[in-house]
């Protein structure tokens, strides 16, 4: 049986050069190990930011698609969200990688990976800028002479945030009496807009714009309120919500009598999620836009929603029961009994919706579509790519129509 030690040298020089040889092997291994890491994090970090130019570019595309011809389905309506929420992703996964790749290519000699980014946009002039100012040195780092001459600076500029402050708003009315005939006078209690209100009119804004515009349910701000160290219940910010719709009711009036008083409207209506006890229901939201504008007209443009929870011809039968002006909408047949001429106080004109016209004969003659298909392409429809040309040119006319004129004067 052979002995492992046999091969070991007896003499203590030997041993020597034995242990060194064996320590210089293993920093090649590890060497060797870490070059592979860092290619492999390099090629990781090279895919992320390539799968983020591509998300970067398809959200680019179909922003100008939709700029240029508009949205092509109802389908595709969300689709520059979903695109924009993809970005969000591969964008944080590639700074990652990123990171991941100088700190693995810091220790070895492969190439130093570098990331293309779109160019920075400066920050907006109308922020307010701190300056900071670095002290410099007294003296001379290199020979201590304090004879320093300022040759200019480098500016570097960072966004930063003050974060959301909380305060109360003390009020005080003081009370005097009068020496000679000893009445008590107290100036009156300041305005609020809510009855017994006791949040200020941004804290109200702020309720109101987080629920109606950035989709934010009340038990979601009062768990964000409680966090910041604020004890507004659920119950509470609903209160403030009613009593701020009874407050707004005049102004919705206002705006709903200027609306209404226009010859021309443009009417349509889109899904809104409704939360319902134990799921979420499919509501409508009612839109009808007054804007002449295009048409040289001086009166403000102003849009009225209204909101329900289905679809049925009931709402915008109720919503325009004293309108007998025009009605750009679509074929939605919610609206056929307002154009019957026996309707009070009158029939409304009915102005049909190019760009609803064109969908259908988009979808028979969209090229593109069909060349992703492949070979289960529907042929392309000869008619309905006439009728799209014809309809774009008409497109086209307005558009020219539109950037000659000035609307404010109305004249070209």
């Amino acid at each position: 049986m052979t002995n492992p030690f046999d091969s070991l040298p007896s003499d203590l020089a030997a041993a020597h050069a034995l242990i060194l040889a064996e320590q210089a092997a293993r920093r090649r291994s590890e060497a060797r190990a870490a070059r592979a890491e860092a290619d492999l994090t390099h090629a990781q970090a090279t895919a992320s930011s390539a799968e983020a130019l591509i998300a970067r570019l398809k959200l680019e595309i179909e922003k100008l698609r939709r700029t240029l011809y508009g949205a092509r389905s109802e389908r595709k309506e969300r689709l520059v969200d979903q695109l924009e929420m993809q970005l969000e992703d591969v964008e944080a996964d590639a700074t990652e990688d990123e990171l991941a790749a100088e700190r693995s290519t810091s220790s070895t000699v492969v190439k130093p990976f570098e990331r293309r980014r779109p160019a920075r946009k400066p920050f907006p002039e109308h922020l307010p800028r701190e300056r900071v100012v670095i002290p410099a040195p007294q003296s001379c780092p290199c020979c201590g002479s304090t004879k320093l001459s300022k040759l200019g600076e480098d500016i570097t500029e960072t966004l930063e945030v003050v974060p959301r402050q909380w305060k109360v708003v003390q009020t005080v009315r003081e009370r005097f009496s009068c020496r000679q005939c000893e009445a008590i006078r107290q100036p009156p209690a300041p305005f609020h807009v809510t009855p017994r209100g006791f949040a200020g009119p941004s804290l109200l804004a702020m309720i109101l714009f987080e629920k109606f515009g950035q989709h934010q349910p009340l038990n979601r701000q009062s768990e964000r309120y409680a966090r910041e160290g604020i004890d507004l219940s659920l119950s509470t910010l609903a209160d403030q919500v009613g009593a701020c719709a009874a407050a707004l009711r005049p102004v919705h009036a206002l705006i709903e009598r200027h609306v209404l008083a226009a010859e021309r409207l443009h009417g349509d209506d889109t899904t809104v999620p409704i939360l319902a006890k134990g799921q979420t229901e499919t509501g409508r939201v009612w839109v009808y836009v007054r804007d002449d504008r295009p048409f040289g007209g001086k009166d403000p443009p102003a849009a009225l929603f209204y909101a329900s929870r289905d679809r049925t011809r009931e709402h915008p039968e109720r919503h325009l029961a004293g309108y007998a002006g025009v009605l750009q909408a679509d074929a939605f047949e919610g609206y056929n009994r307002l154009y019957l001429p026996e309707r009070k106080p009158g029939p409304i004109l009915e102005a049909l919706c190019w760009s609803h016209a064109r969908r259908k004969f988009f979808e028979l003659a969209d090229i593109a579509a069909n060349a992703r298909r492949g070979k289960n392409a529907p042929p392309i429809s000869p008619i309905a790519l006439e009728a799209v040309k014809r309809i774009d040119a008409l497109f086209a006319i307005e558009r020219e129509i539109n950037t000659e004129m000035d609307p404010h004067r109305g004249t070209a």
